[in-house]
């Protein structure tokens, strides 16, 4: 998997993808994360990449023709997605992981001040994603983001990819409770059925965990699963 990410703040990328997980999966060549600094493509000598709203307004508005010209100075493979780090976009989600791990290359374009010259969007079309329903200083963080839990699909980035399929999200239910050594902490003790060997009993206590966790912590997402499981 291939990561360009178009940023002014390159640093922020390179270096957070430099530890744990991540760093394995770069030594191992199993993803790449490239990035492009749109400064590098403006056409004064000041390197201006932002300037003033047309029709007024507080901030700075990123400028058109160093976004686009970086843009198209990225090779594209055959099998590849745009994304846009935006406030405005659809809501980052597991089923949008899975989605984006398909792929052989995710170009991700990274805001900042009061955002992007329509232009931008006009001319390259980007797919629009959105952490949340917050706003962010800038698109490198959530360009972060999207690095880790797509890598985290790809084969060869967990010790084992079961990791990833059994994590929360993968089927609409929240990760049932996990326990490691000792058995028994400050009087709280593993369940025993975990103790005892028998995996189909393991199986059957684990979803009903996260059924229950699930309906617990988040109704929206147990109704879902009802729904998507009884039709």
């Amino acid at each position: 998997m291939i990561f360009d990410v178009m940023t002014l703040f390159p640093e922020m990328i390179e270096q957070a993808c430099n530890y744990s997980i991540l760093k394995r999966a770069l030594d191992n060549n199993i993803i790449s994360v490239n990035t492009v600094n749109p400064r590098d493509f403006t056409l004064d000598k000041h390197k201006k990449v932002d300037d003033t709203p047309y029709g007024g307004g507080a901030g700075m508005v990123l400028m058109a023709q160093p976004y686009v010209d970086a843009y198209n100075s990225i090779k594209q493979s055959e099998k590849s997605v745009t994304v846009m780090l935006s406030p405005q976009g659809e809501p980052f989600c597991d089923a949008i992981v899975n989605e984006l791990s398909g792929y052989e290359q995710i170009i991700m374009l990274c805001g900042h001040y009061e955002g992007f010259d329509e232009r931008i969007r006009d001319i390259i079309k980007p797919r629009e994603i959105s952490l949340g329903d917050f706003v962010l200083t800038g698109g490198e963080l959530p360009a972060l983001c999207v690095i880790d839990a797509v890598s985290r699909k790809i084969e060869g980035t967990l010790g084992k990819i079961e990791s990833a399929n059994d994590d929360s999200f993968a089927d609409g239910l929240l990760e049932y409770p996990q326990y490691t050594k000792p058995r028994e902490f400050m009087g709280l003790k593993v369940p025993e059925v975990l103790l005892n060997g028998n995996h189909k009993d393991i199986a059957e206590f684990r979803q009903k965990c996260r059924l229950e966790r699930t309906k617990a912590k988040r109704p929206d997402l147990y109704k879902k699963y009802l729904e998507n499981n009884n039709s």
